[in-house]
């Protein structure tokens, strides 16, 4: 599979939604006027994965000054900022029909260099149990149960230094 990484941009909203929504339960997928504000304001940390013209992926997060993710981020964000030397991913997915193809781990891959491109020290996450290991796999540390409550879930904050 030959894959192009790139920014999102607004026409790839109705593929970023059917993955999100594959990828995730109701309660935890984000809304199409979440993801739609994540594109408008901030394209530069919002990559897509593509294949033969098709958005097959994507991951997304903000420029944070906190360690850690908030739910707040969830719903509202700001463009990012020079001066956050933290970026959290608040979102990664790929389409179910091409899972187990390395997508996920090149979206990780290309988000880390963007984000050393823009001098962030710090990539944050939070996960559900079941994926601490994969993440732990890509270098993220787990640093225990996070404080959020997105979805009525118990998440866990994993984090990867990029100093």
């Amino acid at each position: 599979m030959n894959i192009v990484i790139r920014s999102a941009g607004a026409a790839d909203l109705g593929a970023i939604m059917r993955i999100e929504r594959a990828g995730f339960t109701p309660a935890e997928a984000a809304s199409e006027a979440s993801m739609a504000e994540r594109i408008a304001k901030i394209p530069d940390t919002f990559l897509v994965a593509e294949s033969a013209g098709q958005v097959v992926g994507f991951i997304v997060g903000p420029a944070i000054s906190a360690r850690y993710l908030t739910d707040d981020l969830f719903d509202h964000l700001t463009v990012n900022r020079d001066a956050d030397k933290c970026v959290a991913v608040l979102s990664i997915a790929v389409d179910p029909a091409t899972r187990g193809q390395g997508l996920g781990t090149a979206l990780l891959t290309a988000f880390a260099k963007q984000a050393q491109k823009q001098h962030r020290e710090l990539i944050s996450l939070t996960c559900l149990e079941r994926l601490v290991p994969y993440y732990a796999k890509h270098g993220y540390v787990n640093e225990g149960v996070a404080d959020s409550q997105h979805a009525g879930e118990v998440w866990y904050n994993m984090v990867l230094s990029l100093a």
